[in-house]
């Protein structure tokens, strides 16, 4: 029997709502902690702002989008180089002034339409792009279920991670019903089990929080120099947005593309308002969409939930949020490796479905140079270094891909002879659903 669609407009009983959006949290977490870890900002905040962040994102995008915002890497270089010379506020007044450009962009986009998307991303691009943004965190999946502290072979490690991705394909696989629905909850359960027995958990941190704190929030002061090396981030996070709204649509089989400006000033407010109380700055989660695909329950109200109990947790309930983080790194590592591998697949996919045709040059030298370019800078932690802030693989694979579209010859083009338009099949297969 089929696994059941859950769309993006059903309610589902609150007893099922609950471990699904569990799920979701454990699934953002250990990445959106990780950001804060890194670039001296609060851990708590991060993930209070990214509930709150989530939540705002929904309101914009009229309830319509099933995603969740997390911490965004994209930003890490920047805002430490700003709060190791200026200081913390410093670099969340960048923070601030690069959300508000997400929302000119959307602003624009929104005045001259959306259309033009399907001629800048064709699907011979896209497709390549999301098995980028799927397959380049590959190695940190790969890192985090083998390696201890990120360098060395751990056998405890391993086995700890296959028991994870074994119990997580386990019930995605052989169970029916509402167990088939939460695997990635039920996987880091049991991993986390496995990792105790293992003494891999350390439970003292648990133990010494208290059940109940407040936030310590932290402002933003603006300083020009550090808008100008901060702010330009936002336009390397744009890109990744749209990538990741592209891996949304095909998962779910809906047509996004008109909420684009929505989703865009969404992202953007919650990096400002994040920034503006001392959080991380936001992006949507391919860790999420791993859930999505995995489960195939695309209910916004499963988003709502998890980013209440992200707000509550992150700022006002530190026992629960030490619980959260003492999950260890392979249990989250052996996850990883069936979400990120979902993505890339979701890429695949839309390759195929697309009917795109490999005999014309233009479509085999668009994906194999974004594919190469991609895969290889994210693997291997490559950036391209552009005055204080850097280039990640995902969005230079999209860059070139762009400009390789628009300079190839159009008349080696297949897809536009013998193909339907990309956003038309999704507009159909919604239609239809």
């Amino acid at each position: 029997m089929a696994q059941r669609v859950v769309q993006t407009d059903e309610k589902l009983p609150v007893l099922q709502a609950i471990p699904l959006a569990l799920q979701h949290l454990m699934a953002m977490f250990g990445a959106t902690v990780l950001v804060p870890i890194l670039t001296g900002l609060d851990p708590s905040l991060a993930i209070m702002t990214s509930g709150a962040g989530t939540i705002l994102y929904l309101i914009l995008t009229k309830n319509k989008i099933p995603s969740y915002l997390g911490s965004s890497f994209a930003f890490i270089g920047p805002i430490a180089a700003v709060a190791s010379t200026k200081g913390i506020p410093a670099a969340l007044g960048g923070l601030v002034v690069g959300g508000l450009l997400y929302v000119v962009v959307a602003l624009i986009i929104k005045a001259v339409g959306s259309g033009w998307l399907n001629h800048v991303l064709p699907p011979a691009l896209v497709g390549a792009v999301v098995i980028v943004i799927g397959l380049g965190l590959a190695g940190t999946a790969v890192n985090m279920a083998l390696k201890a502290g990120g360098d060395t072979f751990d056998i405890k490690f391993l086995l700890v991670a296959l028991v994870t991705l074994g119990a997580a394909i386990v019930f995605s696989s052989y169970f029916k019903g509402f167990l088939s629905t939460i695997p990635v909850l039920l996987g880091v359960v049991v991993g986390y089990v496995f990792a105790a027995f293992m003494g891999l958990v350390d439970f003292q941190p648990v133990l010494d929080a208290p059940w109940i704190g407040l936030p310590t929030l932290v402002f933003p002061e603006f300083d020009l120099g550090a808008i100008l090396i901060i702010a330009p981030v936002a336009l390397v996070v744009i890109i990744e947005h749209i990538g990741h709204l592209l891996v949304v649509q095909e998962i779910v089989g809906k047509d996004f593309t008109p909420l684009l400006p929505e989703s865009l000033a969404g992202d953007g407010l919650a990096t400002a308002l994040s920034a503006m109380v001392g959080g991380s700055p936001s992006t949507t989660y391919a860790e999420n969409i791993g859930v999505m695909a995995v489960t195939k329950v695309y209910a916004t109200q499963i988003f709502w939930y998890a980013g209440a109990f992200a707000f509550v947790i992150g700022g006002f309930v530190p026992k629960l949020k030490f619980l959260i983080q003492s999950i260890p790194t392979p249990v989250m590592g052996g996850i990883s490796l069936l979400l990120f591998g979902l993505i890339a697949s979701s890429g695949l996919r839309m390759l195929v479905e697309s009917g795109i045709d490999y005999s014309h040059s233009r479509n085999l030298i668009l994906s194999s140079v974004v594919l190469v370019i991609g895969i290889g800078m994210e693997t291997t932690g490559t950036t391209i270094p552009l005055g204080d802030y850097v280039l990640p693989g995902m969005a230079t694979a999209t860059f070139v891909g762009i400009l390789l579209n628009l300079i190839l010859p159009k008349e080696s083009k297949g897809l536009a002879v013998d193909s339907p338009d990309f956003s038309g099949d999704l507009q159909e297969e919604a239609a239809t659903a």
